[in-house]
């Protein structure tokens, strides 16, 4: 028995211990979005690095329980990645408002005020969804009219754009102890059905219209370093200059599927089948670092990439019309 005894209580004790702080050098980042794409990603590259990592359980929106994660973990910064996008697209958004608050409202905004309180870092992978070409911003206007960091959103079409804006106004209150990152158009060296790449390689149709892009390879190290740096502010995620729909399966063609065709409608075509009006706009990202790759150069790169790894899965395009 008292072995027993002796075994329970050294058992709870561990359990009720402090964590050891992390290697010299290093960081215990506390992750939530854990089952999500991006966070996966995230999961690989910081372990690369030497980090340490701690996948979060608790659910945003549930305040109490991320507070008692956060004073458990002592984390030295936090990731959110966790977010309700909609599945397949944006559209599901429109009939499930309730979750699209609780998670990318009220679990956002929790995490937010949690991570201020405590004077901890975190890093928000946001949207830069949120914006419309309008006439301070034309399409076609480059570098010089793209939208800065300190625009405020102008596009409403979608409810998770709207949101999203709404969201990101209110944690402008944060800034000191919170990064936000808008991520654009995610693109990644696969064909996951998450990857913009992917998703508009399926289309029947595509609008052609230059946008700002994210590749995932170029950027997330980048995010990772941001938040080690403690470089707290909004943040353009997303690579120099605009590419196009139609661009963008040039180069799927040229590197990935030789066979490859596709047809393009117009945006007014496009929204008679959408529930939801979908985000058109070009992100000056000079507040990123400069070495960063065009989306041109970025883009031919990750199609290259992409080949190379689907080469390694013995992956070969199916034959057109099947």
């Amino acid at each position: 028995m008292s072995s027993l005894y002796t075994s329970v209580t050294e058992s709870v004790a561990a359990a009720l211990s402090p964590p050891a702080a992390p290697a010299a050098g290093k960081h215990r980042f506390l992750l939530y979005g854990k089952n999500g794409w991006i966070g996966g990603m995230l999961i690989e590259l910081a372990r690369a690095n030497g980090d340490e990592v701690v996948l979060g359980d608790a659910r945003l929106e549930n305040r109490e329980a991320v507070l008692a994660e956060v004073e458990r973990v002592r984390p030295t910064r936090v990731l959110n990645a966790a977010g309700v996008t909609g599945r397949p697209n944006v559209d599901w958004c429109e009939f499930n408002k309730q979750t699209v608050i609780r998670t990318n409202v009220i679990g956002c905004l929790n995490l937010a005020d949690i991570c201020w309180q405590k004077k901890l870092h975190c890093t928000l992978y946001a949207t830069g969804c949120i914006f419309e070409y309008d006439a301070a911003h034309p399409l076609g206007g480059g570098v010089e009219t793209a939208f800065t960091e300190e625009d405020r959103a102008n596009f409403d079409g979608s409810y998770y754009s709207m949101t999203k804006g709404f969201v990101e106004e209110m944690l402008r209150a944060y800034l000191d102890h919170l990064t936000v990152l808008r991520v654009r158009m995610p693109i990644s060296d696969d064909l996951s059905p998450r990857n913009f790449i992917t998703k508009i390689s399926k289309y029947e149709k595509v609008v052609d219209i230059p946008n700002s892009m994210t590749v995932l390879h170029d950027l997330l190290p980048c995010s990772l370093e941001l938040s080690r740096r403690e470089l707290a502010g909004i943040y353009n995620f997303c690579n120099p200059g605009a590419i196009s729909h139609n661009q963008c399966l040039e180069q799927y063609k040229k590197y990935v599927d030789p066979d490859f065709t596709w047809s393009n409608f117009t945006v007014e075509e496009q929204n008679k089948i959408l529930e939801a009006k979908r985000s058109d706009n070009e992100l000056d990202c000079s507040k990123l670092v400069n070495a960063l790759p065009d989306i041109h150069t970025a883009m031919a790169e990750c199609m290259q990439r992409t080949k190379k790894n689907l080469d390694a899965q013995g992956w070969k395009p199916a034959p057109r019309g099947q």
